[in-house]
């Protein structure tokens, strides 16, 4: 069975950054938002992937751009069934699986279409947790704030509210890290690290005792390393 990893934060705060520890002979990127990966290497690291129709035979590229979630689904299953290589797999700014389609069926009156978009995101996630082989799957969102009664909190960012009053996509994880900047004082850098516990303004969460500190390194090999300590 698989598992899926959240990770949360605005733009630019460094969730795509966080990937370039990992191992590209063992990753696989779908790129929701078609945008170049933010560190150096990437083009030769993360080849396009290209699949013979109506085979399963591939040249073992490792990089797809694509917002279908029809196509997600696809990959996410041909994946598991044909790439023993790959044991991690991310959906990187999957938010843009709902705005992509929100926008391309803007013109449409009525409720469907908000209906439709909340049940091809959860598809997607559901199809992500349920893959046969123990991959990894990392789903990277941008957030938003939110009001909830006087205080406002930041979720994953989605297309409506209806959308959240039909699905709670943090609902499905058990694992979900905030992005976090903060200045160096000393440097006058930024610092990029991810949150590991709620603080009651976000929807961060991840099980007890499995990292000691409050914030970590935005560094996904160190999460995964945290993650197999837990569980040995």
């Amino acid at each position: 069975m698989s598992r899926i990893i959240g990770i949360v934060g605005e733009s630019g705060s460094g969730k795509s950054t966080s990937l370039e520890t990992l191992d590209p002979k063992e990753t696989f990127i779908i790129n929701c938002s078609r945008k170049d990966l933010p560190f150096r290497g990437w083009k030769s690291n993360y080849t396009i992937f290209k699949k013979e129709q109506g085979t399963t035979e591939d040249n073992g590229g490792n990089h797809y751009m694509t917002e279908s979630a029809a196509t997600i689904r696809a990959l996410l299953t041909h994946i598991d069934k044909n790439r023993d290589d790959i044991t991690k797999i991310v959906i990187d700014d999957a938010q843009y699986i709902m705005s992509t389609e929100y926008m391309n069926r803007s013109d449409e009156g009525g409720w469907d279409k908000f209906t439709d978009i909340a049940k091809n995101i959860w598809t997607v996630v559901d199809t992500a947790r349920n893959l046969d082989r123990p991959i990894d799957v990392i789903i990277t969102f941008h957030s938003e704030d939110v009001a909830d009664g006087t205080k406002i909190r930041k979720k994953i960012k989605t297309v409506g509210k209806m959308i959240d009053n039909t699905i709670t996509l943090e609902g499905l994880f058990t694992i979900i890290l905030y992005t976090s900047v903060q200045m160096n004082i000393d440097t006058q850098q930024p610092e990029f690290r991810f949150m590991t516990k709620t603080d009651g303004k976000n929807t961060c969460k991840t099980p007890k005792g499995m990292f000691e500190d409050l914030y970590i390194p935005n560094d996904m090999n160190y999460v995964f390393e945290k993650i197999k300590e837990y569980e040995s």
